[in-house]
């Protein structure tokens, strides 16, 4: 995903905090930092200790409809906590989450929300958030688009 944040940055990798969010989005599933079961927030929290960015830290908060996950966990007023990031920053990352598959290989949007549906059991609260969210991170995705799009 990180290479792709690179495809896509409009301020260069190394000043990008898009980059650098696409690089540590899914920090809080590493032990170190896993707490309370949303790993958006959890990465946020352990990025937010480290001293990171904050814009990086909100990047990693809010990334892919966290929000929508936080409210099927219950912590929506733990994640209302960190700051929301400008949309702007927001949708770029959520284009590049939802264009690279699990296993880095290019993807479009509906394919990888379909993935992610069927990867998670129906009772589980990710399945429940992506199925929610789904009108918002095509609209993400749609604001974001004047990146190259994987075929």
């Amino acid at each position: 995903m990180a290479a792709r944040a690179v495809e896509v940055s409009q301020a260069g990798a190394d000043d990008d905090p898009v980059v650098s969010a696409a690089w540590l989005h899914d920090v809080g599933y590493a032990p170190v930092a896993r707490d309370s079961g949303l790993h958006a927030l959890d990465g946020a929290r352990y990025l937010a200790g480290l001293g990171a960015d904050p814009v990086v830290v909100s990047l990693v908060a809010f990334h892919t409809g966290a929000e929508y996950e936080a409210e099927e966990r219950g912590l929506a007023r733990e994640l209302a906590s960190v700051p929301r990031p400008e949309q702007a920053l927001l949708d770029p990352l959520i284009l590049c989450d939802l264009t690279v598959s699990p296993t880095g290989e290019p993807v479009g949007v509906t394919a990888r929300l379909d993935e992610i549906v069927t990867r998670y059991p129906a009772g589980d609260p990710v399945h429940r958030a992506v199925l929610r969210s789904r009108v918002y991170l095509e609209a993400c995705c749609e604001r974001a688009r004047g990146c190259r799009q994987p075929r």
